[in-house]
C-alpha cells in the first residue's frame, strides 16, 4: 500500500490577533495575563502564507486544504476560490456555548468533525513549513501505516510537577499521560515532535469516546488549562497503543523536525536558521518567541529567509496581493 493510496487532506489551524475585533473579544475573556500571551496569537511574519507555498511546491498529493479560523478571519490574500481550500469557521465544527474559544486544544480535538476530511489527514500548525517532498512518505510505514513521531524527551508525570508554577502545556500533557496509564499501564511516553503529523478520524473518535470527560472539561476551557488534554499528543499515543499508527524511531523523527525559536536576540535566532539550513530537516517549524515586543530587526531577518525558502506566489493567494 503507498501512503497516497488514499485520499490525504491537509489541515492548517490560523489566528491572527491583529484581525479587527479579535483583540477586544480576547480581553472580555482573559483573566490570567499567560493567556493573553501574543506569542500563540500573533501573525506578524505571514509564515501562513509561506507554508502554503512550500505546500504547493512540495506536497503535490494533497487532496483538499482546510483552513481553520474562527469567524470572519481570512487572509486577504486567500484565494478562497481555489478549488483545493476549504475555509471552516470555528462555528461551522463547534457548539456554539464553547465559543469564542482561544484554547488550541479545543480546536484540535474537533479537526476530525471538518465535512467530507479523508480518514487519514495531515495536521500542520500556521509556522510550520514543508522543506521537501520527502516528508509525506516520512509520515508513513512501507506497509501505509501512520507514523507516529516522538521526541526522545519524556513527559513528566503530575506528581513531579507544581500545579502553580508548572505551565498549562506540561500539566494538560501529564494529565492525558494518566489518563492512558490508568487504561493501558503507567509506562514512559514522550513528547510529540515540532513539526507535521498524520492524525486520522478513527483514533480522534476513539480519543473522544474513551475519555469523555476530559475532552469536555477541554472543550469548555476557553484557556489552556491544566486539567485539559491536548488532543494532538493524546490521539498520537492512544493510536499507538490501539494499533492505530506505529512509534517511528528518532532518527526518522529528527529528519522531519527542524525547530527554530524566533527570540530579540538577533545572533541567537541567526544561528538558528542558519544551522536548521545547514540540516535541511523535511519540515521547519518557526516558534514565536518574541513575547510582547518581536524586534524589527529579527523580523527582517526571518522574512528575508521566508522569501529566499519559497519566493514563489502559490495558486493559493490572489494574484498580485504580495
Amino acid at each position: 500500500m503507498s501512503q497516497l493510496a488514499e485520499p490525504i487532506d491537509l489541515v492548517y489551524t490560523w489566528v491572527d490577533d491583529s484581525f479587527p475585533g479579535y483583540q477586544e473579544t480576547l480581553n472580555d475573556y482573559v483573566s490570567d495575563k499567560h493567556d493573553s500571551n501574543p506569542n500563540r496569537t500573533r501573525d506578524n511574519l505571514d509564515i501562513i502564507r509561506y507554508s502554503l507555498r512550500s505546500t504547493a511546491k512540495n506536497l503535490k498529493g494533497i487532496r483538499r486544504i482546510y483552513f481553520v479560523s474562527c469567524r470572519p478571519q481570512v487572509p486577504a490574500w486567500l484565494n478562497v476560490d481555489h478549488p483545493q481550500i476549504e475555509v471552516v469557521h470555528h462555528d461551522q465544527i463547534m457548539s456554539q456555548d464553547i465559543l469564542p474559544t482561544f484554547n488550541s486544544f479545543c480546536i484540535v480535538s474537533h479537526l476530525h468533525l471538518l465535512p467530507g476530511i479523508s480518514r487519514r489527514f495531515l495536521y500542520i500548525e500556521d509556522d510550520m513549513l514543508v522543506m521537501s517532498p520527502d516528508l509525506l512518505p516520512a509520515l508513513f510505514a512501507p506497509d501505509g501505516m501512520p507514523y507516529a513521531h516522538f521526541k526522545p524527551l519524556q513527559v513528566q508525570t503530575l506528581d513531579k510537577l507544581d500545579p502553580v508554577k508548572s505551565s498549562p502545556w506540561n500539566l494538560s500533557l501529564a494529565t492525558a499521560n494518566q489518563a492512558l496509564s490508568q487504561r493501558f499501564g503507567s509506562e514512559p511516553r514522550n513528547h510529540i515532535i515540532h513539526g507535521p503529523q498524520i492524525m486520522d478520524t478513527e483514533s480522534c473518535e476513539a480519543m473522544c469516546r474513551n475519555y469523555a470527560e476530559l475532552i469536555d472539561k477541554t472543550r469548555h476551557s476557553r484557556f489552556r488549562a491544566g486539567d485539559n488534554v491536548p488532543p494532538e499528543w493524546l490521539s498520537r499515543h492512544l493510536a499507538v497503543e490501539i494499533g492505530a499508527a506505529v512509534k517511528a524511531d528518532w532518527s526518522l523523527s529528527r529528519k522531519i523536525q527542524g525547530y527554530v525559536s524566533l527570540e530579540n536576540f538577533a545572533p541567537w535566532t541567526w544561528w538558528q536558521l542558519k544551522w536548521v539550513n545547514r540540516r535541511k530537516p523535511l519540515s521547519i517549524t518557526l516558534n514565536d518567541s518574541f513575547e510582547s515586543t518581536p524586534n524589527p530587526r529579527v523580523e527582517a531577518m526571518v522574512r528575508t529567509q521566508l522569501e529566499q525558502w519559497f519566493p514563489e506566489p502559490s495558486p493559493f493567494e490572489i494574484e498580485d496581493s504580495v
